[in-house]
């Protein structure tokens, strides 16, 4: 019988679009406003989790991601209220996907025999499975993965090497990276995937291919546009 791949898909910002919070921003604000602040609460929330494993120290990625939008919000020199902040955190954990990521579910349910999923994220255990089970899109599909593996136990975030043989552990692949796939559209993701002698699949949305050049040993294994059925991407 032929060993099952594993892939570990990233939850934010690649099954799950942090971008589309826009439309819960413009509802305090205004739809230009919404678009830009959106992607600075993204920037500052993974700039918040370099600095920390920077520092040694940890904070949830939940609270992380609630105290961003305050740094976001500060620089437009705009002011976020606790009810309004409450309610985007409530909005946060109802995300919607990618376009093309339901006809990638049911691609890992045609071929449930050679591969096991898994997401694979900064995320707390709560934050993860609340962000699955009220998304509208993911939620009727969160039986497609195998279990959700997350950073919190480790307290240290990707792309600390830690992470990633925490991973192959909870998948029973130690002493067999090559066997797991990292699928993740954050680039600082692949590279720690990479350097933990993973393999890994990039998925460029912006269609401007790999461009990071901090270790070009460190590539992507696969780069691909996105997670559907008709992208280059196979675990094989």
């Amino acid at each position: 019988m032929a060993t099952k791949k594993v892939i570990a898909f990233d939850l934010y910002g690649t099954l799950l679009s942090t971008e589309s919070i826009a439309h819960e921003l413009a509802k305090v604000y205004d739809e230009e406003k919404g678009k830009s602040l959106a992607a600075l609460w993204r920037r500052y929330q993974l700039e918040y989790t370099w600095r920390i494993n920077s520092m040694g120290e940890y904070k949830p990625f939940s609270e992380i991601t609630r105290n961003a939008p305050s740094h976001a919000v500060a620089e437009h020199g705009l002011t976020l209220s606790a009810k309004d902040a409450d309610a985007l955190m409530r909005s946060y954990d109802a995300l919607h996907v990618f376009p093309e990521i339901p006809s990638a579910l049911k691609l890992l349910e045609q071929n449930s025999d050679s591969v096991d999923a898994y997401v694979f994220s900064n995320g707390t255990d709560d934050m993860v499975g609340n962000s699955i089970k009220t998304s509208p899109d993911l939620g009727p599909h969160a039986e497609r993965f195998k279990s959700l593996i997350t950073v919190h136990s480790l307290k240290c975030f990707k792309p600390d090497r830690r992470v990633y043989e925490h991973l192959l552990e909870q998948v029973g692949k130690e002493g067999n990276a090559n066997d797991v796939w990292v699928v993740s559209a954050n680039p600082f993701d692949v590279v720690g995937a990479r350097a933990a002698g993973l393999r890994a699949a990039f998925i460029d949305r912006t269609g401007k291919g790999w461009v990071d050049r901090l270790d070009e040993k460190r590539a992507p294994s696969v780069v691909a546009p996105g997670l559907g059925p008709h992208s280059q991407f196979k675990a094989n």
